[in-house]
């Protein structure tokens, strides 16, 4: 087995090892079996990783890398079951990786399996070994419900958490209103500080949980840095500020919570497209409506004009024009007909279509694009994973510059102790480092489902932010460039005493006979009544030969007519000026002469036209890497407007023209259909598979999907990567000013603890505003 086969093999079993390093690849196909590849896979996948330390809103945790998801044993286990959780404060990897720390040492935990968009946790365990996981995570202050068959959660006791908020800042008001116009007496003092307790209690018991689970840890997050603020303020006499603080950034929470939410569930809102119900033919003919969930593959459904389709599918029956804009981003309508795949979620508008149906209902191209983009949350761009090293880095400095202050403050600046530890605690307020931790992921999130909303299938956000440094790209061409579909493209009848229209009817009807995508085309293209052939031969790698009305004709290629002796200097001037333009000639003859030649072309595509020049102006270099002839690449990369072109590529070949580019250019892109090109897929800096709507492989295979086979879409996700870039690094500046004033106006000022928690939630709001602006980016705003 050839280097480049053992790599197309790893595409297909292994995806995301290739991905990162063919060489590994091959070496560990060469030397292990498949549980030591796909070990080395989960190894790869922790150390593209990198989670560094960090924190967002809930708990925001100061983490230790952890190991991802290896299952402890291949063999399967009887006794295991696997069950669903829902973990309310899980949201963001931090708290992931604070439950994987907690359950790495129990034994007996095959797989876990977490989904931060849905805030669910899959245990795959022995019931007894769940249920001491469950005590585990609990003990670390998380509420866990468990989730029944039906996908919904055990909805929590007592009313919502917005009721609890709620509730908490009346109380909170009713202590400044005791601590400002009750007289000051014992009882009234008491009594206002009973109130601002039970205020506290309702608003911030989470919070002190998750807080004191952090401590015993020796970690310093969100929760903990709170929690020591209020109780200290409480102790010192503030006690209604401490209530009003807890009630105010309980609140500020919920709603930064609810925000992130929207980013992490814009995509997931594409489900409720896809109608609950399908129209299923029986065997004896009749249509039955059932639940799309219980249509088994293989049956036929029926989809209504002006209805949505609930299910992949092939037509069977029918034609229709349908908006596959949920699917591919495509804005025109296509048209369907008997053999079109048709997607579940995308709306039929003219005509009534039947269709089989070729994907279950969890497992329909809008459902993989949706858990694709789930399971891209979970991994951390390049900038976040900066911002969660300095965030570690932020928070123990700016905890020792309070404690500094608190110290240090009476003697460097004559302040009272009280003072001093007042100061303190409001520096610990405002150093907390969730609105710089959350400026991040709700950005990326936010740009990866804004793709794919357009048919633009991310798989991560190391993809989104790294696409704006690519230089050069690679292009396979057919498919990509081209149709990938051949066309007649021209026709013509040399000088014969038979009638132009005899000539093509007989081309027609030997076209019409061969199974060859060239004859194919020929036939389609002609589109003449085909007549009954006698004496039918196949001439393997030359044409076929039939007797027709008489006379033995031939349709072949130049070899064929050039074994019969047919070919001329005219003849050979006219091929070479189709062959210089890259088309594929076809000669029809007799046994005496050539009667008409047909050129055969993959058509270039308008789209990729534009595209080409749309990389130009981002200063992208294209090349065109394919196996065609020297004389079709270089025809088709002129039509294009191609920089470069290489033909005669073997998948080897490929692979060295990337590196070869890598080094000339920098960051390279590779463009292709996700497994023949799958050597040089792995080695470029993004691979890119185009038109792979129904195709499992190219979406696993790839970083970047384009779900409408639009090579546009390329230069319209390096905008998007420009563009989310900058609302990053604006998402940073406004965390760190706000510290930096606040921090000063509480050192040398007369900050306030109202104002600290303001200071921190507002920055926090304010981040997750402005990376929600990625949801509204069109294409439109995507262009220069």
């Amino acid at each position: 087995m050839t280097r480049s086969e053992l790599v197309v093999l790893l595409a297909q079993r292994f995806p995301q090892l290739v991905q990162k390093d063919a060489e590994l690849a091959v070496a560990v196909l060469n030397g292990g079996n498949e549980q030591e590849i796909a070990v080395a896979t989960h190894a790869d996948q922790q150390t593209s990783n990198d989670i560094g330390h960090g924190g967002c809103s809930g708990s925001c945790a100061s983490v230790t890398v952890v190991p991802q998801e290896v299952p402890q044993s291949f063999a399967p286990d009887p006794t295991s079951t696997v069950s669903v959780f829902r973990i309310p404060a899980m949201d963001c990897p931090n708290e992931e990786n604070d439950i994987r720390k907690a359950l790495a040492d129990i034994d007996g935990i095959r797989s876990l399996r977490f989904e931060l968009a849905a805030r669910t946790l899959s245990i795959e365990a022995p019931p007894p070994i769940q249920e001491v996981a469950l005590a585990a995570i609990r003990k670390l202050g998380f509420e866990i419900q468990p989730v029944k068959a039906t996908g919904e959660s055990t909805p929590p006791s007592g009313f919502g958490d917005f009721g609890k908020a709620l509730l908490a800042l009346g109380l909170a008001i009713a202590a400044e209103g005791l601590d400002f116009f009750a007289p000051d007496t014992l009882w009234f003092k008491g009594l206002g500080m009973a109130v601002a307790a039970i205020a506290i209690w309702f608003s911030g018991i989470s919070t002190y949980r998750k807080g004191l689970a952090a401590l015993r840890r020796g970690q310093l997050n969100m929760n903990a840095l709170m929690g020591v603020a209020v109780t200290g303020a409480f102790l010192i006499g503030q006690w209604p500020e401490a209530a009003m603080v807890m009630a105010l950034y309980a609140i500020a929470e919920l709603i930064e919570a609810r925000s992130v939410d929207r980013a992490r569930n814009a995509i997931k809102g594409l489900l409720a497209l896809t109608p609950e119900t399908a129209e299923v033919r029986h065997e004896d003919g009749s249509w039955e409506e059932m639940p799309a969930a219980n249509v088994v593959l293989g049956a036929v459904a029926r989809v209504k004009p002006g209805a949505r389709i609930p299910l992949d599918g092939r037509v069977t029956a029918g034609s229709s024009a349908v908006n596959q804009a949920p699917v591919t981003g495509e804005s025109i309508p296509v048209d369907k007909t008997v053999g079109d795949l048709v997607f579940a979620g995308t709306i039929n508008e003219t005509g009534t279509l039947e269709f089989e149906v070729t994907a279950a209902a969890d497992n329909t191209t809008l459902a993989r694009i949706i858990h694709a983009v789930e399971q891209a949350q979970g991994t951390r761009a390049p900038t976040q994973r900066f911002v969660d090293r300095f965030a570690a880095f932020y928070t123990p400095s700016i905890f020792a510059i309070a404690v500094a202050v608190a110290a240090l403050g009476p003697w460097l600046f004559a302040w009272s102790w009280m003072q001093a530890l007042y100061k303190a605690l409001v520096l610990l307020v405002i150093a907390c480092p969730c609105a710089l931790v959350i400026a991040t992921p709700v950005t990326v999130v936010s740009g990866l489902a804004s793709a794919a909303r357009r048919g633009i299938l991310i798989k991560g956000g190391v993809y989104l932010e790294e696409a704006r440094k690519l230089r050069a790209i690679a292009l396979d061409k057919t498919g990509t460039i081209t149709e990938g579909k051949p066309r007649l493209v021209a026709t013509e009848v040399l000088a014969t005493a038979e009638p132009e229209s005899k000539i093509l009817s007989w081309a027609a009807s030997l076209a019409g006979h061969s199974d060859h995508p060239v004859s194919k085309a020929i036939a389609t293209s002609l589109n003449l009544p085909e007549n009954d052939l006698a004496d039918f031969t196949a001439i393997p790698g030359r044409g076929i030969e039939a007797r027709l009305d008489g006379h033995t004709l031939i349709l072949g290629n130049h070899r064929l007519i050039e074994d019969r002796g047919l070919c001329s200097t005219e003849i050979e001037a006219r091929l070479a000026v189709h062959e210089n333009q890259g088309r594929t000639a076809t000669l029809l003859a007799t046994e005496d002469r050539v009667l008409a030649i047909f050129a055969v072309a993959d058509t270039i595509k308008e789209s990729s036209r534009e595209a080409i020049i749309d990389l130009h102006r981002l200063g992208v270099t294209s090349v065109m890497l394919t196996g065609d002839n020297v004389a079709t690449a270089t025809s088709i990369a002129r039509q294009a407007g191609i920089d470069d072109a290489r033909g005669n590529l073997l998948p080897e070949d490929k692979l060295a023209a990337i590196e070869e580019l890598q080094g000339r250019y920098g960051s390279t892109a590779m463009t292709g259909d996700g497994i023949n090109d799958a050597p040089a897929l792995a080695r470029a800096d993004i691979g890119v598979a185009m038109g792979a709507a129904g195709t499992d492989t190219a979406m696993e295979a790839a970083d970047v999907v384009i779900m409408n086979d639009d090579l546009r879409r390329i230069p319209e996700t390096i905008r998007l990567s420009h563009q989310t870039h900058a609302v990053l690094w604006q998402n940073i500046a406004l965390a760190l000013g706000i510290k930096v004033v606040f921090l000063g106006l509480a050192v040398f000022g007369n900050a306030t603890m109202w104002m600290a928690v303001f200071a921190d939630m507002g920055a926090s709001l304010l981040v997750v505003a402005n990376g929600l602006r990625m949801l509204r980016t069109s294409a439109a705003q995507t262009k220069d």
